[in-house]
């Protein structure tokens, strides 16, 4: 009787790398990429120059501006409510100003004067720099 010859077993790593390949990608594209908190859609002006800030951290407030809206570091809001979170607030404070191209010059006037008010005059206009 001749003695049959087993075969070796071997596992195929060609399905497991796949698996992992997918998984690895969907991963990926499911993952959400922190951006800046941003409550409103804004047409920021455009500007051809401009430069970024790249002072030491400190304290930062964004406030963003429509016609008919405003938001406080990414939160809805309205004008009365911008004025109470407001308190406390220390001069040095850094207030980046996010306002929508198409806002009324005195709805923007409004709001500078209530930082005013509040001893707030560290402001940063953001606006998107224009390519050429």
């Amino acid at each position: 009787m001749a003695r049959r010859r087993r075969e070796q077993l071997t596992m195929d790593l060609t399905p497991l790398i796949d698996v992992v390949f997918l998984l690895l990608i969907f991963f990926l594209v499911t993952s959400v990429f922190k951006k800046e908190e941003v409550a409103l859609l804004l047409q920021l002006p455009k500007t051809e120059q401009g430069q970024g800030s790249n002072e030491k951290k400190i304290e930062e407030i964004t406030i963003e501006l429509t016609d008919s809206e405003v938001a406080f570091n990414g939160k809805k809001t309205s004008m009365e409510e911008l004025s109470g979170s407001l308190e406390g607030s220390k001069p040095e404070t850094l207030i980046n100003l996010r306002v929508d191209g198409d806002v009324k010059y005195d709805r923007l006037v409004k709001v500078l004067d209530l930082l005013s008010s509040k001893k707030l005059e560290n402001i940063s206009l953001i606006t998107n720099k224009e390519r050429k």
